[in-house]
């Protein structure tokens, strides 16, 4: 693959006027303000994953819905709290996996929250948390992208975001951590509900968001043929009335539009030869980010973006924003 969308200098310029409703505040106001009424009961239960280092619990609070979705919770064994935390939305079809499987940060010092995302964890990684709202069932293989896409108020990533909003609000309540102090982060989707949650919760301390997905739908659709973006497209080309309908739904999740209420400080990153989320898209998300805001670009990578080298930069700059 060779460089395939804009010049990186317009790249780094790029800010296309996405539609934004009239009620996009009040949608997500009133989103937030429902979930909340269903008592956030958080609970943690101590587990044994064999690793001597890091402490875990399984975690279920109540997200979007009241609907219990599960987590995992990684301390450093004995680590003196309380910690700052890292909170970890995982990537399209992905669920939390096993326990031993992701604990990064908990190895650098944090405490490290891994949220599932409802009905997925069967494409790669296991998941454990059902689809409640509505009764979508057990993880399930994607696609998720056109799940109730006919009307905001139905639309499968109402959900996802709600969830993950409440997530941090569970973690703040473990008396290991320091509420003060949470970091939001995650690629390609979990980049995208990373973007979403800096833009929906007002005092997070951080956010890192990777290669991020479901930013500029409007690009996105019509740029690549790739999967997942590719579901929006192909139903389309069968519902070919629809497309006035499935954009203006969809206007509600851009996350380079809620994006642009955020205020955290932000690490980003983009690969430039990425055809799943394409870097003009990471970049409209980039360009309108709220708060102050750095980005690292991995010109000769797809949608891997820095993988492992970036993982570096992500514990370097954490350690300096959560002290």
């Amino acid at each position: 693959m060779s460089w395939f969308d804009l010049p990186a200098e317009q790249l780094r310029t790029y800010a296309p006027e996405l539609r934004v409703p009239d009620d996009f505040a009040e949608f997500w106001a009133e989103t937030l303000a429902e979930a909340r009424k269903h008592e956030l009961a958080a609970t943690f239960t101590a587990i044994d994953t064999g690793l001597t280092v890091i402490d875990t619990y399984d975690v279920t609070f109540a997200g979007y819905g009241g609907a219990p979705i599960r987590g995992w919770l990684h301390l450093p064994a004995g680590g003196a709290g309380p910690l700052p935390a890292v909170v970890e939305y995982i990537g399209y079809g992905g669920g939390r996996g096993l326990p031993h499987e992701r604990n990064l940060f908990a190895q650098a010092g944090y405490a490290h929250f891994v949220m599932d995302t409802r009905g997925q964890g069967s494409a790669w990684s296991v998941g454990d948390t059902d689809d409640a709202e509505p009764a979508a069932g057990a993880p399930s293989i994607p696609g998720f992208m056109t799940r109730g896409i006919m009307d905001p108020a139905t639309y499968y990533y109402r959900r996802v975001f709600t969830d993950a909003v409440r997530a941090v609000e569970a973690v703040r309540t473990h008396p290991a951590v320091d509420a003060s102090r949470v970091a939001v982060t995650g690629g390609s989707q979990g980049g995208g509900i990373t973007l979403a949650a800096a833009g929906l919760v007002d005092d997070l301390a951080a956010a890192a968001p990777d290669v991020p997905f479901l930013c500029d739908f409007p690009r996105a659709t019509t740029l690549v043929d790739s999967y997942p973006y590719a579901e929006i497209k192909n139903y389309l080309k069968i519902h070919r009335g629809r497309v006035d309908a499935v954009y203006r739904t969809l206007a509600y999740f851009d996350v380079a539009v809620l994006c642009r209420r955020a205020n955290a400080p932000a690490l980003f990153s983009v690969g430039l030869m990425d055809e799943v989320c394409p870097p003009s898209t990471v970049y409209a998300a980039y360009n309108g980010y709220g708060g102050a805001k750095q980005i690292r670009e991995y010109p000769f990578n797809t949608h891997e973006g820095g993988a492992g080298y970036h993982d570096r930069e992500k514990l370097r700059w954490l350690a300096g924003v959560l002290g």
